[in-house]
């Protein structure tokens, strides 16, 4: 047996919007632990967010029926209810997205140079070197006469000093490099991927996430706001059949009368009368003119023979004849005011 034909009409929707509530409030709920600070705090913030979730997914389905006042203000509440829920979980996502960016940073090896770091940093080898360069100047304007050997040692000394001093810069900058490579290695694996495309556009990755973020958010009570629409909405009285031999052409339903019911019986009390099966339709249409008027005035109906047949569980032709005696009692209605307002101006 096919499943769509099994299920009732209102179960899937309803599964659907069951499902994504539960979602929407566990992202609540985590969102909420990780605001708090202190245990009670982080406690009120669940349930708050959770309540907030609840009563936006459930406000449009629960105003439907009520009056024009009461959905407009619904729809407030219900915009607020979603600002702070969307709020809630677009923090979610952009600490899910911190998370994640520093487990993938975490992952990334540590770049370890061949020789261990160097004590000191450009600016003291530079100063160094600076002083070794001014002393080989001065050795080598000296005039040497009976001491050349002392002044070859000593220029000898002080270019071997200038050599080790050019060595350890360049370690130092190498050892700098590493750094800076294995840092930006970091920074990549940290910030995601689609952010990452998009910041060559110009958009900073920070806004990227939250902007994704936001948009998972509204998609996600979006859907779950219009499942619950869907599966709260009003049952649907089923058309009764009505034969072409009992439907009149006002769309009243009369009884036929055989010689049956007009035959009288021996004892008389039991007999059936003609004027019951007469005034019958008569006191059900007389009921359900009633109906219709006490909902219109309520305002969980409109006053179309659509409506009115959704309402009553009637033929169209009855619908039509309602609405009509509706039409007629307004407009009898509206004279009377007219004429006592007449009287009173007299």
């Amino acid at each position: 047996m096919n499943y769509e034909m099994t299920m009732p009409t209102r179960a899937q929707p309803a599964l659907l919007a069951l499902a994504a509530t539960v979602a929407a409030a566990c992202l609540s709920l985590l969102a909420g632990w990780q605001r708090g600070g202190l245990l009670a705090e982080r406690l009120l913030l669940t349930c708050i967010g959770v309540v907030l979730v609840v009563a936006a997914h459930l406000l449009p389905a629960l105003c439907r029926p009520h009056g024009w006042r009461i959905r407009a203000l619904g729809a407030l509440l219900w915009m607020g209810c979603m600002a702070a829920t969307c709020y809630g979980h677009a923090v979610f996502f952009v600490m899910a997205q911190q998370h994640a960016g520093e487990i993938r940073a975490a992952a990334v090896p540590v770049i370890v140079p061949a020789v261990s770091a160097p004590g000191r940093d450009l600016v003291a080898i530079a100063s160094d070197r600076a002083g070794v360069v001014a002393r080989l100047a001065r050795v080598a304007e000296r005039k040497c006469g009976e001491k050349c050997a002392a002044v070859r040692i000593e220029h000898t000394t002080l270019t071997a000093r200038l050599a080790a001093l050019d060595v350890e810069s360049a370690e130092v900058t190498r050892w700098d490099l590493a750094l800076e490579r294995a840092d930006a290695e970091r920074a990549a694996a940290k910030a995601d991927p689609v952010a990452e495309l998009l910041t060559t556009f110009g958009v900073a990755a920070s806004r990227v996430d939250l902007v994704a973020g936001m948009a998972f958010a509204v998609v996600l009570e979006g859907v779950a706001c219009f499942c619950w629409f869907l599966a709260l909405r009003p049952a649907e009285a089923p058309a009764q059949a009505v034969t072409p031999a009992r439907e009149a052409s006002h769309g009243l339903r009369v009884t036929p009368v055989t010689a049956a019911s007009q035959a009288v019986a021996p004892g008389g009390n039991d007999a059936i009368k003609p004027e019951q099966t007469a005034t019958a339709p008569t006191a059900e249409q007389a009921a359900d003119v009633t109906r219709v008027l006490t909902a219109i005035r309520d305002g969980t109906l409109r006053g179309t023979v659509a409506e009115i047949r959704r309402y009553v569980g009637c033929s169209q032709a009855k619908a039509a004849a309602l609405r009509k005696q509706i039409a007629q009692q307004a407009q009898a209605s509206q004279a009377k005011t007219e004429s006592i307002a007449g009287k009173r101006n007299l």
